[in-house]
């Protein structure tokens, strides 16, 4: 007999991302996060509104989100499965690497990003993920990034 196994997936609210990211609006990158196994992987959601800031700077007659901080939200959902995974409520995690990363679409007002994170490998306070940014189920944009938890009072 095969019996199916059913995993329940974590999830992350906004505040309680808040409590292991510093980031804050506008530059905190990540609504929420829907699907959490450790800090194996994650899934982030980023509804993207007009009214964020760098809309009136990049391409106002046609606004498009910068390719960076897509990347960059990408990370913020790595570094808060990692912060969590540790309970390190009061530590930073900082981005160390960006490799291989590939924009293939356009993201505009009103798309909602979701960012796939896949831990590659992880050495003591030193994390390596696969990730990989989404709309509409649409590849939009992935990069392999780095991350590094250090202790406030290591800084």
């Amino acid at each position: 007999m095969n019996e199916a196994v059913t995993k329940t997936l974590e999830h992350m609210e906004l505040l309680e991302i808040m409590k292991f990211l510093p980031h804050r609006y506008p530059f905190l990158l990540v609504d929420r996060i829907i699907e959490i196994e450790g800090d194996d992987s994650a899934v982030g959601v980023k509804n993207v509104t007009a009214n964020e800031p760098h809309f009136t700077g990049h391409f106002p007659s046609m606004p498009i989100m910068p390719g960076v901080l897509i990347v960059e939200g990408m990370a913020q959902t790595a570094g808060a499965i990692c912060a969590r995974k540790a309970n390190e409520v009061d530590n930073l995690v900082y981005f160390m690497t960006i490799d291989n990363a590939r924009f293939r679409k356009p993201v505009v007002p009103g798309d909602q990003l979701r960012y796939k994170v896949v831990k590659h490998k992880q050495r003591r306070r030193v994390w390596k993920f696969h990730c990989e940014a989404t709309v509409d189920g649409q590849l939009v944009a992935e990069a392999d990034i780095g991350a590094m938890m250090v202790r406030k009072d290591e800084e």
